[in-house]
C-alpha cells in the first residue's frame, strides 16, 4: 500500500471567502483527490476534491464534493454526522501523540475529539476526549447547502464545505507546536455517507480496512509556514 505525501502551502491570512474554489486566495493552493474507495461502497462514489493551507493562527481546508444521494439531518455539534453526506480531516500534529478527527456533515455540523487509542469500545474508543461544546466553537465552518436537506436529494449536487482550526486548539491537547514550518504532520481526508441509500468510504489515503481511525495509514502532511 503507497502511503501518499503533500505540502500544506502557506496563506498570509485566512481566506475571506472561504467557499471560493476559484477566487484569488485559493487559486495558488493545489488541490488533493480522494481516489481510494472501500470494496465496501455501493456504485455512487462521488469525485472529491480538498485544498489545505497553513495561516499563521491554524489550518484552513476547503472540499468540493460533486455528489448525489445526498442527505443530511444531523444540525447539533457531537452528532453523528458520518451518517449523513459528510467530509471529514484527520490530522496528527506529533508522532508522539493523538490525532484530530474533524467531520462535518454538508450542513456544516462538526464532530470532533481527540484520540489516543482507536481501539473500538461499547463507548468509542478505549482512550478520547471529545471536544467541549466551547473548544468545538473554535472550529469553523461553512457550508454551500442548507443545514438541513431531508429528504435526500437523488439527483447530481455539487456542494461546497470549508473548515478553519486554531493551532490553539491543537496545542491544547498536544503541547506546544513550535516553529510551524517544514514540521512534518500526518493525517488523512475522508468522504463519506454510512446511512444515505448509497452508502460510500473514500479517501485519500488508502485504508485497509471499513475503519477511519487507522493511523497507520495516515499520509504525510509537510506544513509550511
Amino acid at each position: 500500500m503507497t502511503i501518499p505525501s503533500t505540502t500544506i502551502p502557506y496563506l498570509p491570512h485566512r481566506p475571506q471567502h472561504p467557499l471560493d474554489w476559484n477566487g484569488s486566495e485559493w487559486s495558488a493552493v493545489p488541490f488533493l483527490t480522494l481516489p481510494h474507495f472501500r470494496p465496501e461502497s455501493s456504485d455512487h462514489r462521488p469525485p472529491t476534491r480538498v485544498k489545505l493551507a497553513c495561516t499563521p493562527e491554524g489550518i484552513c481546508g476547503l472540499f468540493d464534493v460533486i455528489d448525489r444521494f445526498v442527505r443530511c439531518t444531523r444540525t447539533h455539534f457531537q452528532d453523528e454526522v458520518y451518517k449523513d453526506s459528510c467530509v471529514e480531516f484527520f490530522i496528527q500534529p506529533k508522532a508522539d501523540c493523538g490525532y484530530f478527527n474533524f467531520e462535518f456533515n454538508c450542513g456544516g455540523a462538526l464532530l470532533a475529539s481527540y484520540i489516543t487509542d482507536p481501539t473500538r469500545t461499547e463507548k468509542g474508543f478505549e482512550a478520547f476526549s471529545p471536544l467541549s461544546s466551547a473548544q468545538g466553537a473554535l472550529v469553523k465552518s461553512f457550508h454551500s447547502l442548507p443545514r438541513v436537506v431531508d429528504p435526500e436529494r437523488q439527483m447530481p449536487t455539487p456542494w461546497l464545505l470549508g473548515f478553519f482550526m486554531p493551532f490553539a486548539l491543537l496545542e491544547s491537547f498536544v503541547g506546544p507546536l513550535g516553529e510551524i514550518n517544514r514540521q512534518h504532520w500526518r493525517g488523512n481526508l475522508y468522504k463519506c455517507a454510512d446511512a444515505s441509500s448509497h452508502p460510500h468510504w473514500g479517501s485519500w489515503a488508502p485504508v485497509d480496512a471499513l475503519n477511519f481511525h487507522r493511523p497507520q495509514c495516515f499520509g504525510r502532511l509537510d506544513v509550511e509556514a
